[in-house]
């Protein structure tokens, strides 16, 4: 065999455009494009991460002429072992800010007898960029965003004009029976009315929003190529947030898993029992919630506005800690992304960057009310609730709820136990 100039290790970039890794990859000659599958992620992934990787994984070795090279096993070991065994002289990646991500390629770096390439990265502007007039990084939002809009970002650049992909042995792809891939994302992405974004994109019931997280997740697509003649601030904001998170969980690792703000570690809960059970499985006699967790168990997704009240629901009416709601959003969603998570579930605990006050707490009902008012989305996650017309589906109990579970708290003694809770580790 000739020697293989380069490997291209595909992570979050399961695309051939847009990829500038790849492109310095093919422009050193014959490239091996590899996968790992990593049993440590592979393991902390639900069924939808699996099902929508293998089918990712599938669409674009297809796009390679079926010339993907599969492994299973510790990157570490995996990565330079199929270096050395085409005789790559460098091995090219996208850059991963991921506590995990970040450690994994220092190993897999340590491990090599060639160099590891590390060119762009699965954002429009990397973590760590973007630094205010002192040099120090932004822990709020708002003035990230403006200097994020003033940093600005490089265009898209097209795949390269002519791979030569070298095939070796590779193991099996696990089956997949749902659609994914780099040109699926960008028929989604061409035929979402991005106009429609700013006024409905808090309404479940209308389905409005571009469901891009997903192939966002899988680097299908890259930001860029979205950023590229977007004209809707609101979309924009949206991206600068996802962004934002990757840059606070890239300096704080420990965000993952644990309270940004300290005082937060001296909050009480409440451990996860038969309410946090309930509310897993849409059970919780809250139909909005109910709806959001169902439509989470059916589907992988969950609308974004439903997202905010589930999780306020978990921490705030139910009293348990946000860290387990977290844990069950990464296993059950298709977009399960770890900064935009852990930070995303911070934000409505009230302990992280730029935090919801904690005195914010979404009222269910309401929230169904007036994101839902005709209860066309309860209706259609929670059908007991199908015989109700209109609003009423948001309040069951005053209209014959049926086989419906009832409530399992009272929102109002849950709200003023939660601000109790909060006045304590705040004196």
């Amino acid at each position: 065999m000739s020697p293989v100039t380069a490997v291209m290790w595909f992570r979050r970039d399961l695309r051939l455009a847009d990829n500038p890794a790849l492109l310095d990859a093919a422009a050193s000659g014959r490239v091996l494009g590899l996968f790992v599958v990593d049993p440590l992620l592979w393991g902390r992934s639900g069924d939808p991460r699996r099902e929508h990787l293998a089918a990712s994984l599938r669409s674009l070795s297809d796009s390679m002429g079926g010339r993907l090279v599969v492994r299973r096993g510790d990157p570490a070991a995996v990565v330079p072992a199929v270096a050395d065994e085409v005789g790559a002289s460098s091995v090219h990646i996208s850059a991963d800010y991921a506590p995990y991500g970040q450690k994994r390629d220092e190993q897999v770096e340590a491990a090599l007898t060639c160099p590891l390439v590390r060119t762009g990265s699965p954002y429009a502007v990397a973590p760590g960029r973007i630094r205010n007039q002192q040099g120090r990084p932004y822990q709020v939002f708002t003035p990230y965003f403006k200097a994020w809009l003033a940093h600005g970002w490089r265009q898209p650049v097209a795949a390269p004009a002519e791979v030569t992909w070298v095939k070796a042995a590779s193991d099996e792809l696990p089956p997949a029976s749902v659609v994914a891939g780099e040109q699926a994302a960008l028929r989604q992405w061409q035929a979402y009315d991005v106009s429609a974004y700013e006024d409905e994109r808090d309404r479940p019931d209308l389905d409005s929003t571009s469901r891009m997280s997903v192939p966002l997740k899988y680097g299908e697509i890259h930001p860029r190529t979205i950023l590229a003649g977007l004209r809707s601030d609101a979309f924009r904001r949206e991206l600068a947030w996802r962004e934002f998170c990757a840059d606070l969980l890239a300096r704080y690792p420990q965000a993952a898993w644990k309270p940004l703000r300290p005082e937060f570690e001296n909050m009480r809960y409440d451990e996860p029992g038969e309410l946090f059970d309930a509310w897993c499985a849409g059970r919780t006699g809250f139909p909005f919630v109910d709806a959001g967790m169902r439509q989470l168990a059916e589907t992988g997704f969950m609308h974004n506005r439903v997202r905010m009240v589930v999780a306020s629901f978990l921490v705030k009416d139910l009293h348990v800690h946000w860290k387990y709601g977290a844990r069950w959003f990464m296993r059950s969603l298709r977009d399960g992304d770890l900064a935009s998570n852990s930070l995303n579930w911070q934000w409505v605990a009230g302990c992280g960057a730029d935090a919801a006050p904690y005195f914010r707490i979404f009222n269910p009902v309401a929230q169904g009310l007036k994101f839902d008012p005709q209860g066309e989305y309860v209706r259609r996650w929670v059908p007991e609730l199908r015989h109700l017309r209109g609003k009423t589906a948001h309040e069951p109990w005053k209209h014959g709820a049926g086989t419906y579970p009832a409530p399992v708290v009272d929102h109002a003694e849950a709200r003023r136990e939660a601000l109790r809770r909060y006045d304590a580790i705040r004196s």
